[in-house]
């Protein structure tokens, strides 16, 4: 059997990609991926605050004599401990490319549109097989419109393309009032893959000292549902390559994407807590699976349970929705 897989015009041996995470701050970190059986690896973001910090620090000390910065530059944190400075970033690129087999999707976060996005074509440069754009932005602007926040997005998508030849996948967040219409956008403007979802980490309050602590939570598979659902619509209408990034853990959750309509689906949360072994096994159960239920290849159920050949999606959803409510029942 195949379990061979196209995504962004790059032919992966497996589903499984490596997505954004820790697990691609070495090389070799990266390296025990491509052992364990990443097809790819998406290589931890480079955040517009790096660039731009980077800049405005070495303009500093080129005009003026003294140690002050902008008030601002305090609520960032300290950029010597956070990942590496940009040009740490592409030389990690470089020596990644000479030392594995599997490609590497470089990784950019920002929300404005800017010089920064030049640096796409570093990336580039540096040997990226691929581009992922990873747009995170709470708009809370009371002002703001939602064309307004589809916008920023495409803008950004447009500079970026101008700046590289390889392929640029958009990762999204869930929270559009028209995903379907935002995809739609994206695409025509010349997204090659979206990448469903974006995670938005969401702050708690510590009632002991009265401050907001940023804490860290982990993926698990019940948020696989809403990308699954997404690409299910979307498979067939769109064209562009799709990739789920939330809550894949298991080998059911990589084959639910890839019924959905997603070429890849990618893993970091399950790396992170039962380490990089995890995909070999997942690997393993997924082959026993086709092996049973007699699947010679992936290419044969990408997109096999999605929405496509349904007349109106909408209607679809809200008679599952229905058929959901009526299903429970409470204990009396």
């Amino acid at each position: 059997m195949s379990l061979s897989t196209n995504y962004l015009g790059l032919v992966l041996k497996n589903p499984i990609v490596a997505s954004s995470s820790p697990l691609s701050h070495t090389v070799d970190s990266i390296r025990r991926l491509e052992d364990a059986g990443a097809s790819a690896v998406v290589m931890y973001s480079l955040f517009e605050e790096q660039i731009t910090f980077n800049s405005l620090y070495v303009d500093h000390y080129l005009r003026n004599n003294t140690n002050s910065f902008a008030e601002a530059s305090n609520y960032f944190p300290e950029m010597d401990d956070y990942n590496v400075w940009p040009d740490e970033y592409l030389k990690l690129i470089r020596r990644a490319k000479e030392l594995v087999g599997i490609p590497i999707i470089g990784s950019l976060n920002g929300v404005s549109s800017g010089g920064w996005a030049n640096y796409a074509g570093l990336i580039e440069d540096a040997g990226a097989d691929a581009i992922e754009l990873n747009v995170y932005y709470v708009p809370t602007d009371l002002e703001m419109t939602g064309r307004e926040v589809e916008d920023m997005y495409l803008d950004l998508l447009r500079q970026v393309k101008r700046s590289v030849t390889i392929p640029v996948a958009m990762k999204l967040s869930p929270f559009f009032s028209s995903m379907s219409n935002t995809a739609k956008r994206l695409v025509h403007e010349g997204a090659d893959g979206l990448v469903f979802f974006n995670r938005f980490y969401q702050p708690d309050f510590d009632l002991e000292s009265l401050s907001v602590a940023p804490r860290l939570v982990l993926s698990n598979s019940n948020e696989l549902r809403l990308p699954l659902r997404w690409v299910a619509i979307l498979y067939g209408r769109i064209l562009a390559d799709f990739a789920i990034t939330s809550g894949i853990h298991s080998s059911e959750d990589v084959l639910k994407g890839l019924m959905a309509g997603a070429k890849v689906t990618m893993m970091a949360s399950e790396l992170l807590q039962n380490g990089v072994r995890r995909i070999k096994e997942i690997l393993r159960e997924i082959e026993n699976w086709m092996d049973e239920h007699e699947y010679e290849s992936v290419a044969q159920m990408i997109g096999s349970m999605s929405q496509q050949h349904c007349a109106e999606p909408a209607a679809f959803e809200r008679a599952n929705y229905m058929r959901v409510l009526d299903s429970f029942q409470p204990i009396n």
